[in-house]
């Protein structure tokens, strides 16, 4: 009987290489990519000394503009500290008083987490005058009053009034009014031109994670519709958007309009380096009556909690990016309330993974169990899996199949039988890709060197960057890395070696696998990479409790050889597969003889 004995000289020389040519393509375009960033950094340099004379731009419009001019209000409660400025009467900064930002200076998440401050939040709303001159609410002077928690900013522009009313309410949300007189002697626009322009603010640890993460989200049809959009530009001309918000990895800023915005489009940029992530725009049209812009919005300044998300009742939830379809309700029905529950014993969120990680194995394991039984088949007939290899050497390879495939059929072996669990890994995969990075409860929650289980951990740092890699080496992906490796060389010694030439060595491709598992997961929530290695290495415990405590391989060949004996019924898979060779083999033939016949 052949034995599994891992790797042999040429698989490790093979690897060898591949891995070196892997490495060597990185480090040779390294340079390149520097080159690249210091341009982009350049042109982000640019950006921002454009942004530091905005102000100034006002003065087009309004000549008394001043700094002396400018003046602020604040409203605060226990969630939000948010200041106004009287600069276009916006929202000038936001704090989110539960929660911290991470500081890169000191590797920790101390700093006040503002969605909006230093002009990274711009908006207002344009029209144009009887003589076609484009009036912008974001270049007029406003007065602000507080009262109560309620703030009134007004101003006046050739004898017209426009209030902005803003008013704190529970819930992270912001009552937003604007209220004109007399606008209608000054225009005879039906609609105004909702302008805003947005800086996501780079908040988390993990750069790549957050900026993949920043994106349009809007809801329209009564609520009851949800879309997302991370590519450059969006179009929605045919749909009345209920509200429009730019979602962040863990937060969002969402503006609902109650009549609608109408004829929406953005569009969005990538900023690869500084405090920025993403630079988005937007612009939509809300419906002004008899000239005058007398509208309801409301802001919202939002952390992603789910059961916060759905109190509201305005498809808030679909923001928090868990999957579509059955992906999204594995998350919301399966693993987050099991991990809210082994949380609930006062576990720390390590170990509360931990075992998570162990009921998905249980509850994995009959299939698990059907696949390493079919393993162990396949070791026990590997001699004469063999054997037809030899005797059908320079045969027809249509005719070395098939009496392969009558070798399984004979031992009642189901070759198909071992994709399932396969198939059942994919959709819980991507279940748990969703699930650690987006999942707040996990923000900030440290376990052993990891600091952020939704971030990397990077406790090894390179002095210079890999592509694909960056500039660190993640713990957890290193040993997630390790253990599939050793899982991997424990299953692949039933795997065929290629009888042709110029046919791919399988084996070694499967050993290539995990480094490229540890490109993925180095960048990636370190919850993660912990899960895959608890799962890992309890696969390899499986493995080695079923190869020497539970099956029997000798009982196992005597079931083979029993089989044998018992007349097989044919499966309609495997008749199909059958009459498919036979069809393939006559037209084999038929071909042969016509060019003999030429």
């Amino acid at each position: 009987m052949q034995q599994n004995n891992g790797l042999d000289k040429s698989q490790i020389i093979s690897f060898a290489v591949l891995c070196l040519v892997l490495f060597g393509f990185m480090f040779y375009f390294q340079n390149k990519q520097s080159k690249e960033e210091a341009v982009k950094a350049q042109q982000q340099k640019t950006e921002q000394a454009k942004s530091a004379v905005k102000q100034t731009q006002a003065s087009n419009i309004n000549p008394n503009v001043t700094p002396n001019a400018i003046q602020t209000a604040n409203l605060s409660n226990n969630e939000l500290k948010i200041e106004f400025n009287s600069l276009g009467g916006q929202v000038s900064k936001v704090e989110l008083a539960e929660y911290k930002a991470y500081d890169h200076k000191t590797d920790k998440a101390d700093l006040p987490l503002y969605l909006i401050t230093k002009n990274n939040s711009n908006y207002g709303f344009q029209f144009k005058d009887k003589t076609g001159k484009v009036i912008n609410t974001k270049d007029l002077v406003f007065a602000p009053t507080v009262n109560g928690n309620a703030v009134t900013m007004t101003a006046n522009y050739n004898g017209a009034v426009i209030q902005f009313i803003y008013t704190l309410l529970p819930k992270y949300t912001l009552d937003f009014k604007v209220r004109t007189q007399g606008l209608s002697k000054i225009t005879a626009d039906n609609k105004a031109d909702f302008l805003w322009d947005y800086s996501v603010r780079n908040l988390e640890k993990g750069r790549a994670q957050e900026q993949s993460h920043s994106e349009f989200s809007y809801a329209f049809n009564n609520y009851k519709d949800y879309d997302y959009d991370g590519r450059t530009t969006m179009t929605e001309d045919k749909e009345t958007l209920n509200w429009i918000g730019v979602k962040q990895q863990f937060f969002a800023s969402v503006i609902e309009a109650k009549n609608g915005f109408t004829q929406s489009k953005g569009n969005q940029e990538t900023i690869e380096e500084g405090e920025y992530l993403k630079k988005l725009n937007y612009e939509g049209f809300v419906q002004m009556t008899g000239s005058e812009l007398n509208q309801d919005f409301t802001w919202y300044f939002l952390p992603l909690d789910l059961p916060l998300l759905k109190e509201y009742n305005k498809n808030f939830d679909e923001i928090l990016p868990l999957g579509w379809s059955f992906i999204g309700w594995m998350n919301r029905g399966f693993f987050i309330p099991i991990y809210n529950f082994i949380a609930s014993w006062g576990l720390t969120a390590g170990w509360a993974i931990f075992l998570l990680t162990i009921l998905v194995k249980l509850i994995l394991s009959p299939i698990m169990y059907k696949q390493h039984k079919l393993s162990a088949m396949m070791r026990v007939i590997r001699p004469e899996i063999d054997e037809v290899n030899a005797k059908f050497k320079d045969a027809d390879p249509m005719k070395k199949q098939q009496a392969t495939m009558e070798v399984y059929r004979k031992a009642g072996v189901n070759q198909m039988a071992g994709c399932l669990p396969a198939l059942v890994q994919i959709p819980i995969f991507y279940a748990l890709f969703r699930f650690f990075p987006n999942f707040i409860d996990l923000r900030g929650q440290g376990f052993w060197f990891a600091k952020d289980l939704t971030a990397y951990d990077d406790l090894i740092k390179l002095p210079f960057k890999i592509p694909f890699l960056g500039d660190h080496l993640s713990i957890f992906a290193l040993a997630c890395t390790i253990v599939i490796l050793i899982y991997t060389v424990m299953t692949s010694g039933n795997m065929q070696q290629p009888q042709q030439e110029g046919m791919p060595n399988m084996k070694v491709l499967m050993y290539i696998f995990p480094i490229t598992f540890l490109f993925f997961l180095n960048t990636s929530a370190s919850g993660l990479s912990w899960y895959y290695f608890v799962s890992n290495a309890i696969n390899i415990l499986i493995i080695l409790v079923i190869k020497y405590v539970i099956l029997d391989e000798k009982k196992i060949h005597a079931q083979i050889q029993a089989n044998k004996e018992k007349p097989k019924a044919e499966g309609k898979f495997q008749k199909r597969m059958r009459e498919m060779m036979e069809k393939a083999q006559e037209q084999q033939k038929a071909q042969e003889q016509q060019r003999k016949k030429k």
